[in-house]
């Protein structure tokens, strides 16, 4: 058999090697649930809980519809002094001031949840950038609050709506209980999601329907018994 020289033995090596980490960067991009960067660096990840090693839970309404529904939320939440955050639509703010600054001036707080509800998974990097940066610029000439929190729609993004939220200094939010309320018009059905293992962290997904109004009371009043703090998202990040 002919021996292969030294220079060979290197070329062979080096591209047994790099082959080696070819293969691994593409399966680590099928089962690591997103792309990988060749630099070995990610984007922003979404968010799905809060502290767990607190008692905090957050109520999370996204808003682009229902305007005395909204109202009627907030007077609520302040009836038994507690906090929430509010997703809101950019074309729902403008033209909502009034509801807008009822959120602001409550204590509640103020996010981003695009701003015409359109598929932000579906968006390029420019598109995602417009739709989260035109709501913020509504929402704070309108209120003179700077969202740093995003929601995207039906919560479908890509690793380019995080690059593009993260760019914009903002956290992009998903949830960990999603009563399902824009579906289920069951009052019971929505405390049960809103409560069933409620734990520390939970981000408990609702939208401005009269059935959730209807539960509201419910859901606070069975967490508060059980010793959790109700709280704006930002809060519950801490």
């Amino acid at each position: 058999m002919k021996k292969l020289n030294r220079r060979t033995l290197i070329s062979l090596s080096t591209n047994l090697i790099l082959g080696v980490i070819l293969c691994t960067v593409f399966l680590l991009g099928f089962t690591g649930g997103g792309v990988v960067s060749i630099y070995g660096e990610r984007k922003n990840e979404p968010i799905y809980r809060g502290n767990t090693q607190s008692k905090k839970i957050s109520l999370m309404f996204n808003v682009y519809e229902n305007t005395e529904i909204v109202n009627s939320i907030i007077d609520t939440l302040n009836g038994y002094k507690v906090k929430a955050t509010f997703f809101v639509g950019g074309c729902w703010a403008d033209d909502n001031e009034i509801t807008l600054k009822k959120i602001v001036s409550s204590g509640h707080e103020i996010a981003n949840h695009g701003y015409f509800h359109k598929d932000h998974k579906d968006l390029s990097y420019e598109n995602n950038v417009k739709e989260i940066k035109n709501t913020n610029v509504v929402v704070e000439s309108l209120c003179g609050v700077m969202p740093v929190l995003f929601a995207p729609p039906s919560g479908s993004f890509s690793d380019v709506t995080l690059c593009a939220a993260e760019d914009l200094g903002m956290k992009t939010v998903m949830w960990s209980k999603d009563t399902i309320d824009w579906r289920d018009k069951d009052i019971n059905k929505i405390i049960s999601r809103a409560t069933k293992n409620l734990a520390g962290g939970d981000l408990i997904l609702m939208h401005p329907k009269a059935h959730t109004l209807s539960a509201l009371p419910k859901i606070i009043e069975y967490a508060v018994s059980n010793g959790f703090i109700i709280c704006s998202v930002s809060e519950n990040l801490l």
